[in-house]
C-alpha cells in the first residue's frame, strides 16, 4: 500500500490541519498567479520566482525563498509514483493555479496512485478559513477522486499558464467541464485580467469602479470590497496593493 500525502495551499491551512489525518504534508508556499512563471528547468524556475518575490515584495529574500518555499516544492518531485495524493486548493484563480502546478508535476513524474481534490464547500469568500476542524474533516470526506484520463487532462493546465496559452486554458476547461466545472471562472478570471491596448484588465477595472462606488482611495475599505466583488481571485492584501499603487500613483 503506498504513502499518503496532503498537499495544503499555505501556512494557514496548515496551522489548522487536523491532527487527525494520517499522511505526510507538503506546505505549498507560493503564488504563482503573481509575477514571472518562466523557467524551463526547476533550477531556471526557482530563480525567477526567488528573484520577483524579493523584487515585488520587500519582506522577503532570494535566501529565505530558498529556505521556506523551494524545499516544499522539492518535496512534491519525492512523492512515490504509487502514492496517494490530496490536494487541498480552493476553487479561486489564486489556489487554482497553484494547484495547476502541482498536477503538472505529478503528470510530468508518471504519478499512477491516486489523487484527489479536496475543495471547501464554503464560499469563495471564505474558504477553508470557514471551516473549523469538524468541518475540515467533513470536506475531506467528501474529496473527488480523478479518474486517470480526467488526471491528464488537468495535467496540462500549468503548461498553458505558464506560456499564457488562453486557447489551451479555453480546450482544457471544455474537455473538463463535466468533472471539473469549478475551472471555467478561474479560467475566465485569468484571461480577463490581460491588460489589452489602451484598456485595463478586469481587477484594475473593478478597482476603479470600487473607488468611485465608494467615493474613497483608501486601501483598507477599497481591499476589502474587492475580495467580496471579485472573490474568484482569492488575491491577499499585497496583491491588490500592487494593483492599487500603479492606480492611484502611491508609492
Amino acid at each position: 500500500m503506498g504513502k499518503t500525502f496532503h498537499i495544503l495551499n499555505g501556512d494557514a491551512l496548515m496551522s489548522r490541519f487536523p491532527s487527525a489525518f494520517q499522511g505526510d504534508v507538503i506546505v505549498f508556499r507560493e503564488c504563482l498567479v503573481d509575477g514571472d512563471v518562466s523557467g524551463e528547468s526547476d533550477e531556471e524556475f526557482y530563480q525567477n520566482r526567488a528573484s520577483f518575490i524579493s523584487t515585488s515584495y520587500g519582506e522577503f529574500t532570494p535566501e529565505s525563498y530558498f529556505e521556506m518555499t523551494v524545499p516544499e516544492l522539492e518535496k512534491i518531485k519525492d512523492i512515490p509514483k504509487q502514492s496517494t495524493v490530496n490536494l487541498w486548493f480552493e476553487d479561486d484563480l489564486f489556489c487554482q493555479v497553484n494547484c495547476w502546478y502541482v498536477l503538472g508535476r505529478l503528470r510530468r513524474q508518471d504519478h499512477q496512485g491516486k489523487v484527489y481534490l479536496v475543495r471547501p464547500f464554503t464560499s469563495l469568500e471564505y474558504g477553508f478559513a470557514g471551516l473549523d476542524e469538524q468541518g475540515l474533516i467533513s470536506n475531506f470526506e467528501k474529496r473527488q477522486e480523478l479518474k486517470k484520463s480526467e488526471f491528464n487532462v488537468l495535467g496540462k493546465l500549468w503548461k498553458a499558464y505558464q506560456y499564457k496559452n488562453d486557447n489551451e486554458l479555453l480546450e482544457i476547461a471544455n474537455e473538463s467541464i463535466k468533472f471539473a466545472d469549478f475551472l471555467k471562472p478561474a479560467m475566465n478570471a485569468e484571461i480577463d485580467r490581460r491588460s489589452t491596448e489602451g484598456e485595463l484588465g478586469r481587477p484594475e477595472k473593478s478597482l476603479l469602479k470600487i473607488m468611485e462606488d465608494l467615493d474613497t482611495r483608501n486601501f483598507g475599505p477599497v481591499f476589502q470590497e474587492f475580495c467580496k466583488r471579485e472573490s474568484i481571485y482569492g488575491f491577499g492584501d499585497l496583491q491588490v496593493m500592487k494593483l492599487w499603487k500603479k492606480l492611484t500613483g502611491s508609492i
